[in-house]
């Protein structure tokens, strides 16, 4: 069995899509979800689902002996990155050498970096203009959003097109394509 790892810091809707589409599969399951925020929707989500959830501090998540007791503990082989709002520590990154990813709401290398999340990337993209946005999945490095890409998926920005919109058009990406794109590489 792969166990995944989920860190979130909102409302959860991919954790959600990612721990409905695993539930009953034979070889992937999600058995932590982390979040630096306590009043994190995706807590509930967790509970919800008898899984695991961790509250952890910006000290704990910086230690790296206690989070990869945390981590080891679960035998964790993936974690997915989904709306997690805080740079991954470095010694995570070695230890988890291309078994980190996340995904973000454009396509990047165009609106990514720090404080580019959310509602936040897709105001970006209309006041840029553009024709298309979508969907990366990528592996995480040292820098926000600046590791390889795994997969992209395009919509096109129509003109009439607002944030609510082009919201939910990635949203029904992210949950068709995350899950998918996690059990490709666990396999």
């Amino acid at each position: 069995m792969k166990n995944i790892a989920i860190f979130a810091s909102g409302k959860g809707t991919n954790a959600q899509a990612i721990i409905e589409y695993f539930k009953n599969h034979s070889s992937v399951k999600v058995v932590l979800v982390v979040t630096n925020n306590p009043d994190a929707g995706v807590i509930k989500i967790a509970h919800q689902h008898k899984i695991i959830s961790a509250i952890v501090s910006k000290n704990f998540f910086g230690n790296e002996e206690s989070m990869h007791k945390l981590l080891n503990s679960l035998n964790i082989d993936l974690i997915v990155l989904a709306g997690f709002l805080q740079l991954i520590p470095a010694f995570l990154i070695q230890k988890f050498s291309k078994r980190i990813i996340n995904i973000h709401p454009a396509l990047l290398p165009k609106h990514g970096g720090k404080g580019m999340y959310g509602k936040k990337v897709h105001e970006a993209v209309l006041a840029a203009g553009e024709t298309e946005t979508g969907i990366t999945i990528h592996y995480v490095n040292e820098k926000y959003d600046a590791g390889e890409v795994i997969l992209q998926k395009k919509i096109s920005v129509e003109p009439n097109d607002n944030v609510e919109s082009v919201s939910g058009k990635i949203q029904q990406l992210e949950h068709e394509w995350l899950p998918k794109t996690i059990e490709v590489l666990l396999k």
